[in-house]
């Protein structure tokens, strides 16, 4: 399955960036790296879902895309050094 969740980077004063989801409240992970803090969001998305699924919670609508024929529109981070 794939997902489709906004994500938000914030940079910690002592380093790093903690992210979260506005729209995944439950979903949180850091890293000390931009590359470092999305790597691990796959592990908190899974976790969040595992979550959501033995509480019987409802993803919200839209985060699901069950039709990985069809276009999806994307926003990334790319660094280039």
């Amino acid at each position: 399955m794939i997902y489709k969740v906004p994500l938000v980077l914030t940079p910690q004063p002592e380093g790093g960036f903690t992210v979260t989801s506005p729209l995944l409240p439950e979903l949180i992970t850091e890293g000390d790296t931009i590359e470092e803090a999305l790597e691990n969001v796959q592990d908190a998305l899974e976790a969040t879902i595992e979550m959501y699924q033995d509480l019987a919670w409802e993803l919200p609508r839209n985060v699901q895309i069950s039709d990985t024929a069809s276009p999806v529109w994307l926003e990334a981070l790319i660094s280039t050094r």
